[in-house]
C-alpha cells in the first residue's frame, strides 16, 4: 500500500484547514475556494484525497515530493505527527490557543447543528471548536454556578447565536475576527444581572450574535 492510500485522522484534517485559512489570509484562495477545499478536506479518508487541496499551495511539501522553497505560507504551526501527509518548512510562529475548558464543557462540531437550551448546566468556562456548523446557546433557563461565564471560541465558517435573559450582559469586544461579523443586541456591561458572558477567541469567516429571546421583545412592545 502506498502513502497515498494511508488513512488520515481528524487532527490531520483540522491542520490542513488551518493551512487553507492562512492561504485565504495571504490572498492565495478566495472564500469560495476555501469553502470548497474545506469540504473536500473534511470528507477526505486517505492522504491522496487530503493532499489534493494543498498541492498547488507554495510552502507545503507533500509526501514523496521535493521540498518547496520557504515562504510566508510556511508560518503555520507545525503538525507534529509522523503520519502527517505533509511537513512544514520555514520559521515557526506560535499561535495562541484559547484557555482550556474542563472536559465535557467543550462543544466540538463539524458540519453540524448544536443547540443547548432548557435547564442545562453552565460551567464557569466553556469552549466551542466548530467547522461549518451552527451553534445556539440559550441561557434563559440555564443553571449557572457563577455570574461571570467565559466562552472561548475557535470557529471556522460557523455561526454562533447566544440567547441570554433580559438582565444579562454580553461582552464581545475581545473577539479576534477574520472575515466575520458580530451583532450584539444586548448590554455589554458592567455585570449587574444573573449572567455576564465574556466571549473570547477567534472567529474565521463566521458570525456571532447575542440577543434576548423573542418573548422579551414582545414584553417590551406590550409595555409601551
Amino acid at each position: 500500500m502506498g502513502n497515498r492510500e494511508l488513512r488520515v485522522s481528524d487532527a490531520e484534517r483540522e491542520h490542513v484547514g488551518q493551512l487553507l485559512q492562512r492561504a485565504v489570509g495571504l490572498g492565495m484562495l478566495s472564500l469560495g475556494e476555501f469553502t470548497e477545499r474545506m469540504d473536500t478536506a473534511l470528507a477526505a479518508k486517505t492522504r491522496g484525497e487530503l493532499n489534493v487541496v494543498l498541492i498547488d499551495l507554495p510552502g507545503v511539501r507533500l509526501v514523496g515530493q521535493p521540498a518547496a522553497a520557504p515562504s510566508t505560507f510556511g508560518n503555520a504551526a507545525p503538525f507534529r505527527n509522523s503520519a502527517s501527509p505533509f511537513t512544514k518548512r520555514g520559521p515557526v510562529t506560535p499561535v495562541p490557543s484559547p484557555s482550556p475548558a474542563t472536559p465535557g464543557h467543550v462543544i466540538r462540531s463539524r458540519l453540524s447543528g448544536v443547540h443547548r437550551r432548557g435547564p442545562w448546566q453552565v460551567a464557569p468556562s466553556l469552549q466551542t471548536n466548530t467547522w461549518l456548523s451552527g451553534v445556539t446557546l440559550d441561557f434563559t433557563e440555564a443553571i449557572m454556578s457563577t455570574q461571570v461565564v467565559e466562552l472561548h471560541v475557535d470557529d471556522y465558517c460557523s455561526s454562533l447565536t447566544l440567547i441570554v435573559p433580559a438582565e444579562a450582559t454580553v461582552d464581545l469586544n475581545a473577539l479576534d475576527l477574520i472575515g466575520s461579523s458580530v451583532n450584539n443586541k444586548v448590554r455589554t456591561g458592567p455585570p449587574f444581572g444573573p449572567l455576564h458572558l465574556v466571549v473570547l477567541g477567534r472567529v474565521r469567516f463566521g458570525s456571532v450574535t447575542a440577543k434576548h429571546p423573542l418573548s422579551a421583545h414582545w414584553r417590551k412592545l406590550m409595555e409601551r
